[in-house]
């Protein structure tokens, strides 16, 4: 039936391309859009590309920054410069942040090591963090990645590269669950994980 149909066929093999949409769900995207008004569309659009043409990675700590202002973070005068916790993605920097108690910078590193998906140390702002640590002001690495697999295995490869560049490493709390995500824990559950963080 799609074949009669291929502007909406090729919509939904656009729409497969989304990372995070659930396959069941490409149909009612699809006639979501197709019902919208054209205004509002367009408005999506235009609000897409200036998003993509305006924001940018922080050229320190990999926060999205608008392409013509400092990073908030980084740049924050109320921040802790001698404590950076390194998360996966921005998402689990949100989640941090949003709990109020961690008055700290970050480092994003893109996602974590993942031989099965091609992702190795070079794909990721390992060696921009490390950099940062060469200025000395850093005192302490908070290693907040998920407890997944991949998420140990990548706190370990990092938590070395941190040692050898004699700053205290540690990591949060068992209060989070193995296999979970930050970004779907509560804001107590990740404060107390923060708080209570241990050496690594």
């Amino acid at each position: 039936m799609l074949k009669d149909v291929p502007s909406l066929e090729l919509l939904l093999k656009t729409l497969q391309q989304i990372p995070y949409l659930a396959s069941k769900n490409l149909y009612r995207v699809g006639s979501y859009f197709l019902t919208l008004d054209e205004q509002k569309i367009e408005q999506l659009c235009a609000v897409i590309l200036q998003a993509k043409q305006r924001v940018i990675p922080c050229p320190i700590c990999c926060n999205w920054q608008e392409i013509d202002r400092e990073c908030t973070i980084c740049s924050s005068p109320k921040r802790d410069q001698t404590i950076v916790c390194v998360v996966e993605s921005w998402q689990d920097l949100l989640a941090i942040d949003k709990t109020g108690g961690y008055q700290g910078l970050f480092h994003v590193l893109g996602g974590v090591i993942s031989p099965l998906e091609g992702v190795g140390p070079e794909e990721l702002s390992i060696e921009l963090l490390v950099k940062r640590l060469q200025a000395g002001a850093v005192k302490e690495v908070i290693l907040a990645l998920n407890q997944t697999p991949e998420g140990e295995a990548t706190s370990a490869y990092v938590g070395k590269k941190v040692r050898e560049r004699g700053v205290q490493v540690t990591c949060l709390a068992r209060g989070i669950p193995v296999g979970s995500h930050l970004e779907s824990m509560d804001r107590l559950t990740v404060f107390k994980a923060l708080s209570e963080r241990r050496p690594f």
